[in-house]
């Protein structure tokens, strides 16, 4: 597990932390449609939290894209870096989430969050700030609309709505499973929309969620037990 220090000159208020989003997210790249879903390796990541010992670990897990048996993984532990605010999460998160992916053993292919990309109220979640950092493809896969509105998809797998804000799509609602709740699948950077959504059902055979989120929650779990013991 690799040992992560707070970098120098790290946003510590709201307001920079603000000025950072509208800085990089300029940079976000969407006319790419990204890597073929079932092909290559895919990382999903994830992070857990203990704020009364000021402790977050990240998880970075690869998985073969065709098979989804795990290739690799690599965790990483440090202090909170930002307080929490909604619309920032990211702050506290890339630090740890950086270091773990660093800390693979072999390219990650695209990457998978657990939460948001451009279906985020600065158009600048987690995913995309990765993507941004790191130039690696980049989607969010997330539990909740966040503040977004969307229409129920069909109730068959591979059902889809758009998830809206005003009469933008963001994103999009997709059903993993029949009669399942759907995720809510967002680009990131350098994948489009139609194959954000492709590689999220590619990634999910059984479960409402992604294989990579599931191996990532799990292994953040476990590490931040190790970690806080």
């Amino acid at each position: 597990m690799t040992t992560v220090r707070i970098p120098a000159g790290w946003p510590a208020t709201e307001e920079q932390a603000r000025a950072v989003q509208d800085e990089l997210r300029g940079r976000v790249v969407l006319d790419e449609p990204g890597p073929p879903p079932g092909t290559g390796r895919v990382t999903g990541v994830d992070v857990a939290y203990d704020d009364e010992r000021d402790v977050v670990v990240a998880a970075a897990v690869v998985l073969d894209a065709a098979s989804l048996d795990v290739v690799a993984e690599a965790t990483a532990v440090g202090r909170v870096s930002f307080p929490y605010v909604p619309g920032l999460l990211a702050f506290r998160e890339i630090p740890t989430v950086l270091a773990a992916l660093d800390a693979l053993p072999c390219p990650p292919g695209l990457v998978v969050c657990d939460g948001y990309g451009l279906a985020h109220p600065r158009r600048f979640g987690l995913a995309s700030h990765l993507g941004v950092l790191t130039g690696l493809p980049t989607i969010g896969v997330a539990k909740n609309p966040f503040t977004f509105t969307y229409e129920e998809p069909g109730v068959r797998r591979g059902s889809v709505s758009p998830l809206l804000a005003g009469t933008d799509e963001v994103g999009r609602a997709l059903r993993t499973q029949d009669g399942i709740k759907p995720v809510f699948v967002s680009v990131g950077h350098r994948v489009d929309l139609d194959n954000a959504c492709a590689h999220t059902l590619a990634l999910a055979p059984k479960y409402r969620l992604p294989e990579s989120t599931r191996h990532a929650d799990s292994l953040c779990r476990r590490a931040l037990q190790e970690a806080t013991a």
